[in-house]
């Protein structure tokens, strides 16, 4: 059965990675449609992940898919238990969202600061392709909302990597967070904000301006954490249960 999509193309055009890209692989298509039903919640947090369901939705067979969940398994938005196969893994628990931003206000201005003023040219036009790249995308669907939040990785991983600290560039690629964080966001109008404080912390750093970026990514910290405040509130919202009837008997504390 032939692909119902033409394989699917990331990073974007102009982005140039340190080593030479990879041609397309069935590998790298599966890993983009599983991350686009993981972030897009068509496969839940903590859901079974079926393999054969999944190779027969896309129209391959089981290897590409149980080497792109190998993948996911690495970036934490899957788990695999013994003899039982791979889950979504959990959600992030409000405490967990708010840990994560304390520490990311804490490294990531100080990145991109550093970053203004020792990135090289070359990674300067990767980032502002990427910015373009980020413009186009119309996150409308899982694929393109998938696509809009590798983007948004990508940029925090480049500005990490460009402050020349190799501890922050670790810590960032350790914490595979951001892709959880855009699972809280579907459905909201996340990415074209984000696309314009993404704008914003790009200029700053085009103009090797470090306060001017320490600014902008603290802002955009700042906004996105407000952004996942109000989605934890309808999540919420939505998942609790209704309230049962009270007898008037029982209204008075009896």
């Amino acid at each position: 059965m032939e692909n119902p999509d033409p394989p699917l193309s990331y990073p974007p055009a102009g982005y140039r990675s340190p080593r030479p890209a990879p041609v397309p692989t069935l590998v790298a298509w599966a890993h983009e449609h599983l991350l686009s039903m993981l972030v897009s919640m068509e496969i839940a947090p903590g859901t079974r992940i079926g393999i054969d369901a999944v190779a027969r939705k896309l129209g391959i067979s089981q290897t590409p898919i149980r080497e792109a969940l190998s993948r996911l398994e690495a970036e934490k938005l899957v788990i695999k238990v013994p003899n039982v196969g791979y889950h979504a893994s959990a959600q992030m628990t409000p405490s967990e969202v708010s840990d994560l931003y304390v520490l990311r206000q804490l490294i990531e201005p100080y990145a991109a600061a550093r970053a203004a003023e020792s990135m090289t040219d070359e990674t300067l036009r990767q980032l502002a392709a990427m910015e373009e790249e980020m413009d186009r995308i119309q996150a409308e669907t899982g694929v393109a909302y998938a696509r809009f939040a590798e983007a948004d990785a990508m940029l925090h991983s480049l500005v990490a990597t460009g402050s020349g600290n190799p501890l922050i560039a670790d810590t960032i690629a350790r914490l595979h967070m951001h892709l959880h964080i855009f699972r809280f966001l579907f459905n909201t109008n996340a990415p074209q904000e984000a696309a314009q404080e993404h704008a914003e912390i790009i200029h700053a750093l085009l103009a090797r301006d470090p306060a001017a970026a320490e600014a902008a990514m603290r802002t955009h910290l700042e906004r996105s954490r407000v952004r996942m405040e109000e989605a934890s509130v309808r999540i919420a919202a939505r998942t609790s249960p209704e309230p049962r009837a009270v007898s008037p008997a029982r209204r008075g504390g009896i």
